[in-house]
């Protein structure tokens, strides 16, 4: 079957495709926005730019005894503005030469074919919200510059997971590690070697990353919660041999879907410095400064959203999978705001496709997996709103 055929007779894959072939690369995504604009128009949905460009869509309630709920996905994806043509193989959708950018316009188009479903049809329902945010992919700008005291839904569902069935109900954090040692006096490796007032800055920090862990820290059920990974060494020169090192440094990524256990590995690395700088007072001193790039998704108290889940994933025949990422997304940004009635969000990675080889010229998107996605946010929002 060609690709033409099946957008002739699938509302979704069209849809899929029209996003796909408008280039948004991060920052640049007015295009495919104003697209979207012009789609909910025609189609009667609610929808503005917000004062970053991100795009927002408010479905009012038809019984406000129920809650409303929000789906978000990024439309920026990796690649440049360069046309994008689309074709199939197989059940594969792909772009001739270069990224597709199912990361994440999959997650749009399922998420703005549920709302233009809604929208036109007399369902009793506590409202649906949707946000499409700008440039995900290189700095989050875009979450970072939503206003969310306009959002009225506790629940949010990130429509980003590369795997269909997939909900996340925590992430891991990502924070900045760096370790300087200085000691105060070099010298000669040879004239000086003994001299105990003076120490190498090499084998010192050698001796702080020995006893820091590396690696897995803290696992939970099989996944992995915390993880604390050494990035690179910084010391003296590899050929030069006759210099004790007054100066070396260490950095390194901490991930963690819970603040106490990292607070528990801060503290731990915090110990091993100080226990350094007890032991060479007066000779040199190290430091360790933290740094929160990302802060953690941490997995909310109630099942509320994962029960519905199952029941929706069963319904539509999907095979589900409930479990942890290490690693980043909107949820975490999501996860430490609050909304227009002063609740905390409660957010969740959910997978409504299943993308191969993302952000690379070999990305493809299986088209099937999208349609049984869409089936599956159908019987969510449907079991939600019962």
């Amino acid at each position: 079957m060609e690709l033409s055929e099946l957008r002739k007779n699938n509302e979704l894959i069209d849809l899929f495709c029209n996003l796909a072939e408008t280039p948004s690369p991060s920052l640049k995504e007015e295009k495919v926005s104003n697209w979207i604009l012009e789609y909910c128009k025609s189609n009667k949905i609610p929808a503005e730019h917000d004062s970053y460009g991100n795009v927002y869509i408010n479905i009012p309630a038809t019984d406000t005894s129920r809650q409303s709920l929000l789906l978000s996905a990024h439309m920026d994806v990796i690649g440049d503005d360069s046309p994008v043509k689309t074709y199939l193989d197989g059940d594969l959708i792909r772009a001739q030469d270069r990224t597709l950018g199912g990361d994440d316009k999959a997650g749009v188009a399922n998420a703005l074919l549920l709302a233009k479903e809604v929208a036109n049809s007399d369902i009793k329902h506590g409202g649906l919200e949707l946000m499409f945010t700008r440039d995900e992919e290189s700095g989050m700008s875009g979450i970072k510059h939503v206003d969310f005291s306009k959002l009225n839904s506790k629940y949010i569902l990130v429509c980003d997971s590369d795997s269909l069935g997939q909900l996340e109900v925590s992430g891991a954090s990502y924070t900045l590690v760096k370790i300087a040692v200085t000691s105060f006096k070099g010298g000669h490796s040879g004239i000086d070697i003994a001299d105990k007032t003076r120490e190498n800055a090499a084998k010192i920090l050698a001796d702080i990353i020995a006893d820091i862990p590396q690696g897995v820290y803290h696992c939970e059920d099989g996944q992995v919660i915390t993880s604390c990974n050494i990035g690179g060494i910084k010391a003296g020169d590899i050929n030069v041999t006759n210099v004790i090192n007054t100066y070396a440094e260490a950095s390194y990524s901490i991930r963690s879907a819970s603040r106490a256990v990292e607070e528990e590995l801060k503290n731990l690395m915090r110990d091993v410095v100080d226990f350094c700088n007890q032991q060479f007072a007066g000779v040199a001193k190290a430091e360790i400064t933290f740094e929160e790039h990302l802060p953690p998704f941490e997995k909310v108290d109630d099942e509320y959203i994962p029960i519905l889940f199952e029941t929706a994933a069963k319904k539509a025949g999907v095979n589900y999978k409930i479990s942890s990422f290490h690693a980043g997304a909107e949820t975490h940004i999501y996860a430490g705001k609050q909304n227009a009635h002063g609740e905390t969000f409660a957010p969740y990675l959910v997978g409504l496709a299943t993308v191969y080889n993302m952000h690379s010229k070999d990305e493809a998107l299986d088209y099937k997996s999208m349609l049984k996605g869409h089936e599956l946010i159908k019987a969510f929002f449907a079991a939600f709103n019962n």
